[in-house]
């Protein structure tokens, strides 16, 4: 096996033209030879608007086109071109580039379905200017959901050594209380439990359970979810052997004392549990969609419009997006080997005893 071929490929999508996410996107070509990034980076894009952005911004470093083959050159940056639909000017969304910014994320999750790309990674999206465009969009969480027909996932941000997931996510606040049922809560807590192990080797993982109202609704007298939605998961599935302490007042669920109780948080909606990350990690925290079959890291903050085009926009977030994605490949790589080598010491005892059980054993491995 090839070194290039060894290691994984990263697909970063550039987000938004007319936000930041194509200059913090240029910043990438220091990453082609470091230590921390043991992959390969490809940063889907409009190679004109990038090599524009590079312009006006005296970066140093070299585009090159995407070839797989290829290997990795220090201050080098890789492009799979995609084009603009209109030319794109820092900071002046148009909706008329809101379908090549679908087309990003499409390319990029079509290599990740193929085995083309091992992870993909994105930069920050503007909702509004999509569903401008004539294209409802709530989010690349639930975008990607409907792309794979994923019938739920799971929002978690990570960052400040806070790991906070949501049951309901980019809601107006009205209707969060009719959509937290029990189903949601139990379907979400047990993608959450299992992708802490999968994607975070996690065994057993102590999850914080936030109530939904104030004061986790005060026996009753300032709601009744708590006692009659999420109590009762609760006690089902720690009856499975889940580990959940909850529900608890959210107001002091992120007090030291609280946290270091658990290995992540579960929200009930997208204030109640964000607020406390972003104080925390800003800048430096990621977004995580568990539940895919695929891989997704993405940056924790939007476009960032007014700090556009001036070269001052700060890649931390993507850049830590990006070595959480190659720990997360690596990690399932690992258990997935383990897994391949225990299958196979199986069918070795197996043909100790039958020979005919072997055949049938050996056929499942292979598959």
């Amino acid at each position: 096996m090839s070194a290039v071929s060894s290691v994984p490929v990263i697909a970063v999508s550039s987000g938004e033209p007319a936000g930041v996410g194509p200059e913090i996107c240029l910043r990438l070509a220091d990453c082609a030879l470091d230590a921390r990034f043991p992959a390969r980076i490809v940063v889907l894009a409009d190679r004109s608007l990038l090599a524009e952005r590079a312009a006006a911004l005296n970066f140093p470093g070299r585009l090159r086109d995407w070839q797989p083959d290829l290997s990795p050159q220090a201050g080098t940056l890789d492009i799979l071109h995609l084009p603009l639909a209109a030319a794109a000017t820092p900071g002046r969304l148009d909706a008329a580039n809101s379908p090549y910014v679908l087309a990003l994320l499409d390319r990029a999750l079509d290599g990740c379905q193929s085995g083309e790309f091992a992870a993909m990674v994105t930069a920050p999206v503007h909702k509004g200017v999509i569903n401008d465009a004539g294209i409802p969009f709530s989010g690349h969480t639930e975008y990607l959901a409907q792309k794979t027909a994923t019938p739920r996932v799971v929002m978690m941000l990570a960052g400040g050594g806070l790991r906070v997931a949501l049951v309901t996510t980019h809601l107006p606040l009205r209707d969060v209380p009719a959509a937290v049922t029990q189903d949601a809560v139990e379907e979400t807590l047990r993608i959450l439990h299992r992708e802490m192990a999968a994607k975070y080797g996690i065994a057993r993982p102590r999850i914080l359970v936030a109530g939904l109202n104030p004061h986790a609704g005060e026996g009753g007298y300032l709601g009744h979810e708590e006692i009659e939605v999420i109590t009762p998961v609760l006690e089902r599935l720690r009856g499975e052997g889940m580990s959940l302490l909850g529900p608890l007042p959210a107001d002091t669920m992120f007090s030291p004392p609280v946290l270091e109780r658990g290995d992540c948080v579960l929200a009930m909606y997208h204030d109640q549990g964000l607020t406390a990350l972003k104080y925390a990690s800003f800048g430096q925290g990621i977004n995580v969609t568990l539940g895919l079959p695929i891989i997704r890291t993405s940056v924790d903050h939007g476009t960032a419009l007014e700090l556009a085009g001036s070269g001052r926009a700060d890649p931390g977030s993507l850049l830590v997006a990006i070595e959480q994605a190659i720990e997360m490949v690596e990690r399932v790589e690992r258990v997935d080997r383990v897994d391949r080598v225990e299958r196979v010491e199986r069918v070795d005892r197996v043909a100790q005893v039958d020979p005919v059980a072997q055949t049938s054993a050996s056929q499942q491995v292979r598959a």
